[in-house]
């Protein structure tokens, strides 16, 4: 099975209060690790952005431990608040278990193969300046990078992941609907949107590809399944 969720914002020193989101955030944590039961050892998760509030690293890997004692392989992608996410090749360093980490790269595994970026705020977005389009533009390409990494292994989807939304506020696919479409994706996933905004963001079947909002509160902290199981 593949499953799904973004946006754990775990915080072990309790300092960050995400409340100001809904009341529903209230023990948010320990819903997460109630929930995580879904989960078997066999199960993929795709967690997709702000997994931690620590700075530094070091801070960050008391969250990624816990993380990485939860059932099942995890694959990770770096959000806008996942600032300890600086060298993915100390990341790697650290020796996580069960943990994969996204970056311009790419990975074949349940018959699926996971590519993703973190993407940016739209280009309708009224703030957005010279400045949000260049970091655009590398998302961009950094998405097309992941899709074309040569990957050992048979697969008969791809996947990819996203952090912020691959949308206009118009909630119509953006420039990276392009790039998708010319790889073939057929799913995507995406979190970074909270509270009830989170429930009128676009999800379903769009022009061939199927997308998931996964923030966690979304889905009630619980992981969501994404595809049932299928292996090659």
């Amino acid at each position: 099975m593949i499953y799904a969720i973004s946006d754990l914002h775990l915080d072990y020193t309790k300092d960050k209060d995400m409340n100001i989101f809904g009341e529903n955030w209230q023990d948010y944590e320990e819903k997460i690790i109630e929930y995580w039961d879904v989960i078997s050892d066999d199960d993929l998760v795709l967690i997709a952005g702000d997994i931690s509030w620590a700075m530094k690293l070091e801070d960050a890997k008391i969250d990624l431990d816990r993380i990485d004692k939860l059932k099942g392989k995890k694959i990770l992608l770096k959000g806008n608040h996942d600032y300890w996410w600086t060298s993915i090749s100390k990341i790697k360093d650290l020796g996580f278990e069960s943990l994969l980490f996204l970056q311009n790269n790419a990975f074949v595994t349940h018959g699926v193969k996971i590519c993703g970026a973190r993407g940016w705020i739209p280009r309708d977005y009224p703030e957005f300046d010279e400045h949000d389009e260049k970091i655009f533009l590398r998302e961009l390409q950094r998405l097309e990078l992941s899709l074309q990494s040569k990957v050992d292994g048979d697969y008969d989807e791809i996947i990819v992941m996203m952090h912020y939304p691959p949308f206009y506020r118009t909630n119509q696919p953006n420039e990276f609907e392009e790039i998708l479409k010319r790889y073939g994706v057929t799913k995507v996933i995406y979190g970074h949107i909270h509270g009830q905004h989170a429930f009128t963001m676009p999800e379903g079947l769009k022009n061939g590809i199927e997308y998931f909002c996964t923030s966690a509160d979304k889905i009630d902290f619980r992981p969501l399944l994404i595809r049932g199981n299928h292996e090659l």
